[in-house]
């Protein structure tokens, strides 16, 4: 891979970017971005994945930036530029993008900020794009040790960009959901979606040795994945799905997880976002554990940075006697990648954890409109922008 001179102020790169108009994105040339201060580094992306987050822009319900602002906060690269003060990372290293961008300084803020658009991203661009500015470089990428795993079965090589590029967001997402879930090896755990995000958590559930995942969702692509990693596939479209679990686990699961989040559908493929909560208090057995990690947006009326922000709904009843007499135990939040990143790292460079297998679609950046439009309707699974 050919590094580029990135510091011309006239040069130009692709970018993925959101102009504020729902279900619809366009691919345009931006300035390629400078180093601003010296802790700062250049990464040229080489690959980019599409995030289930970046559906609730696409969508125009997301509380973010003002439009326009590029989109993307899941990649992998090498470092093409870095400032003075970054003492750790040279020149054409390779590295994973976590979604959380460092700040330099310890704050009592509960919001973690990111890139593309989420909090101060539109200020950092997003990752869908040629070139992206990391502040605080040394802290806030994550080094990749090696690009490549040999195949033991038959000694030939394999790149892991692909698994990489999960570790930025959708893997430590869904290792993270059973952290907060209370997870333990031999524990039964029912996850309710199997997007991008409930495909890793149930992955996760496995590789860290649960008895039995349960993966519900609607889409039989998406199903039919779930079934391919172990986990027992779950259609709600069949049958109630609590029914369906409780028919095979009479006294519950010892863990759920919410791996969508507000724009959840019910079995009329409608958005209801207190759906899967209620079906985790009914299906989590007494003194169980629940993660939450699907995103929930406030409700608001302000069609600036949102122009379909009123269709937003998450404030709905809470059945909190169920909640006490359940004894249970609820985390949510957003996921920490770069706490996870040494053990995330070492489990995809040791070729134990191959979370690309989710990829369904490698596209050009120029292909990037249709991507969004068929990820948005279902047809593809995870879709990774290739820069190189």
């Amino acid at each position: 891979m050919t590094l580029s001179n990135v510091t011309a102020t006239n040069a130009t790169m692709r970018a993925v970017v959101w102009q504020g108009h729902p279900y619809s994105v366009d691919v345009v040339d931006l300035p390629k971005p400078t180093i601003i201060n010296d802790t700062d580094a250049i990464v040229q992306m080489s690959r980019a994945a599409i995030c289930g987050s970046d559906l609730h822009i696409y969508r125009g319900t997301n509380q973010g930036s003002p439009a326009p602002f590029g989109l993307g906060h899941e990649g992998v690269g090498y470092v093409a530029e870095v400032g003075s003060g970054v003492d750790y990372l040279k020149v054409g290293d390779p590295v994973i993008v976590p979604f959380t961008v460092y700040e330099g300084h310890l704050h009592t803020n509960l919001t973690t900020q990111m890139y593309a658009g989420y909090g101060n991203g539109a200020n950092m661009g997003g990752t869908q794009a040629e070139y992206l500015r990391v502040p605080f470089a040394d802290n806030g990428l994550i080094p990749a040790p090696t690009l490549e795993y040999t195949d033991p079965a038959n000694n030939e090589s394999v790149s892991l960009l692909n698994d990489y590029v999960m570790i930025s967001d959708i893997f430590a997402t869904g290792w993270t959901s059973l952290d907060f879930a209370g997870f333990e090896a031999g524990d039964t755990v029912a996850v309710f979606g199997a997007g991008p995000v409930g495909l890793m958590a149930a992955y996760s559930a496995i590789l860290r040795g649960a008895s039995k995942v349960y993966s519900v969702d609607y889409v039989p692509e998406r199903l039919r994945l779930a079934e391919t990693i172990g986990a027992i596939p779950i259609n709600f479209l069949d049958a109630d799905p609590v029914e369906q679990i409780r028919a095979l686990e009479p006294n519950g699961v010892a863990r759920s997880v919410d791996a969508v989040g507000y724009e959840q559908v019910n079995r009329n493929l409608t958005v209801q976002s207190d759906v899967i909560i209620g079906n985790m208090l009914a299906v989590t057995s007494t003194g169980g554990g629940m993660g939450t990690v699907g995103v929930y947006n406030p409700e608001s009326n302000n069609t600036a940075t949102a122009p379909r922000a009123a269709s937003v709904h998450t404030h709905f009843d809470f059945p909190l006697s169920d909640f006490f007499f359940g004894e249970f135990k609820w985390g949510a939040g957003p996921s920490k990648p770069i706490d996870l990143a040494p053990q995330l790292v070492q489990l995809v460079a040791s070729g134990k954890a191959r979370p690309g297998f989710i990829v369904s679609d490698v596209v050009n950046i120029e292909d990037a409109p249709d991507a969004y439009a068929r990820f948005e309707k279902h047809e593809i699974t995870k879709v990774v922008i290739a820069f190189d």
